[in-house]
């Protein structure tokens, strides 16, 4: 892909359509078609005599209706399939991660302020702002790429923008099959737990595909349900879902009025009658709320959470809820060992490739600890000759305890072999 650009061309012509289309009284997806006829007859002009050939004038038409209505230069690399984050460290320095590893590349913004309004276009979309008051926020893109944002003051060397795309086609549990990304045999378990209503916690790194697996594993739902979503930044995609209501958090708004947390998005789902609740991330004190939810009839209720292990994940997950309650100790580790039924943990291995690394049932407090009783887990056999990490997930040869959900909603006992016959 040529990232090369011919900025001042780009900036006369940019110019000179704007002071032909600024007094059109058009706005929305109308604007498009009248914008891009406009850029064609402008670069038509200015480039009469620069021998460029039909094609050149069209990657220019490009670049300049990019500008104005879609992503500017980062449009190229939103629509490169195989860029997964694109990464702007102010207006000079771009990064990208292809087929898991992260480079520079030499694009650059005209300037701080042609950055800034691409921020501000973005955030803008979703109904959300960001400004030197409130320097952070979270908002998606159209395809439902995340999108976080960081200006100054906290942001020291320019705005700062990072985009984790997702790819145009969503990813089936097939597909993670032949990358290796689970077992075959893992994956018929978890779809077992998924029709069974068990409830699921997957649990990662930075960039481990939490989200992504959590959609995967969203295909296993039985159709007729209804379910309810929520999310800081709206990215799970339930394409198999016809009930489904969709819900997003709100930041506060200039005058710091207006929040809308995830805890009350999730109190606010207990009235909405669903059958499974699937909350994107927990990050804070909506932890509890989410337990509770879990723990009162909403059986196959679904979450993410970043740690470095499972049990890492349960000591976060401590310290969620006493953030929210002064609880003891002894309460808050019961309150989730009632509610979480299985544990996922994902890594993302040096070599760039994302893997399930260990699934633990989680059984109960006992001696004051969770008990975890562990399924499957990752056995690494070291790199092969292109540097790809090899390895497998293997059982650990301890079956699943926990039967009831499976007796209740299944009413027989599937043929694997982690599953008590």
């Amino acid at each position: 892909m040529n990232y090369c650009t011919d900025t001042e061309i780009i900036k006369e012509i940019r110019h000179e359509v704007v002071k032909r289309t600024e007094l059109l009284n058009i706005s929305g997806d109308d604007l498009d078609p009248v914008l891009m006829s406009a850029v064609e007859e402008v670069v038509f002009e200015k480039t009469r005599q620069m021998h460029l050939g039909i094609s050149e004038k069209r990657k220019l038409v490009e670049k300049v209706f990019n500008s104005l209505r879609r992503f500017d230069i980062l449009e190229p690399l939103l629509r490169d399939p195989e860029i997964t984050e694109i990464m702007v460290n102010g207006p000079d320095n771009i990064f990208i991660e292809k087929n898991g590893v992260s480079q520079k590349i030499p694009l650059k913004f005209e300037s701080r302020e042609q950055l800034e309004d691409l921020i501000q276009r973005i955030v803008a979309k979703v109904n959300r702002s960001v400004n030197e008051a409130q320097p952070i926020v979270d908002a998606r893109l159209p395809d439902g790429s995340r999108v976080n944002v960081v200006l100054g003051p906290v942001a020291l060397n320019g705005p700062l923008m990072t985009i984790r795309k997702f790819p145009e086609k969503p990813l089936t549990m097939e597909k993670l099959i032949e990358s290796g990304s689970v077992s075959r045999e893992a994956a018929e378990f978890l779809r077992i737990l998924v029709k069974a209503k068990y409830n699921l916690f997957i649990c990662g790194g930075t960039g481990s595909g939490k989200t992504t697996f959590l959609n995967v594993l969203s295909d296993f739902i039985p159709a007729n349900e209804r379910i309810i979503t929520i999310e800081d930044s709206a990215e799970l995609r339930l394409s198999n879902v016809e009930n489904l209501a969709r819900m997003e958090t709100r930041n506060a708004n200039t005058e710091g009025v207006g929040e809308i947390p995830m805890k009350i998005l999730i109190k606010t789902s207990l009235r909405m009658r669903p059958e499974r609740i699937i909350v994107g991330e927990v990050r804070g004190e909506e932890a509890l709320d989410m337990l509770q939810a879990m723990n009162t009839g909403h059986e196959g209720s679904m979450s993410t959470g970043h740690a470095n292990s499972i049990r890492d994940m349960l000591s976060r997950l401590e310290t969620m809820v006493l953030m929210a309650a002064p609880l003891p100790l002894e309460a808050i580790r019961k309150q989730i060992a009632s509610s979480l039924d299985v544990m996922i943990f994902l890594s993302r291995f040096r070599d760039g490739t994302r893997k399930v690394t260990e699934i633990s049932e989680v059984m109960g407090v006992h001696d004051g600890e969770v008990k975890l009783n562990q399924l499957y887990r990752f056995e690494e056999k070291g790199e092969n000759k292109d540097g790809r990490i090899s390895g497998q997930l293997v059982s650990t040869g301890n079956k699943l305890q926990n039967m009831a959900k499976i007796r209740q909603y299944l009413g027989y006992i599937p043929d694997h072999p982690l599953i008590c016959t």
